[in-house]
């Protein structure tokens, strides 16, 4: 039996598998410039909350055309998150964030 899977040719495949590793990406970027350990309790909540905040307004943001591509999905991610630590009690100074206003401005209207 071989080991190549059927889906790996798959482009769709292929783009989500970009998209979580650049989310897991910018999330150690983001941790790293809050020097948040890796075990840290308040970080299960804060990522659960954040997928979830994710996979909410993804579909929203491709369809309003505030995320076009890979890294701008990664970038709706790292927001997510960093919405996300802050509800869990971790303060994240606003120059952590990389400027995105669409972005910003989205979230802040979905996240009411």
């Amino acid at each position: 039996m071989s080991d190549v899977e059927p889906w790996d040719d798959d482009p769709s495949v292929q783009m989500m598998r970009r998209i979580f590793s650049l989310m897991e990406k910018s999330q150690r970027e983001l941790l790293g410039a809050l020097k948040i350990s890796l075990f840290d309790p308040r970080l299960r909540r804060a990522r659960d909350h954040a997928c979830d905040l994710f996979e909410k307004t993804w579909p929203l943001a491709i369809q309003k055309k505030v995320v076009a591509n890979e890294s701008d999905a990664a970038l709706l991610y790292r927001h997510c998150l960093n919405h996300a630590l802050k509800l869990s009690g971790v303060k994240v100074p606003n120059h952590i964030l990389p400027e995105d206003d669409q972005i910003t401005k989205f979230l802040r209207k979905e996240l009411v």
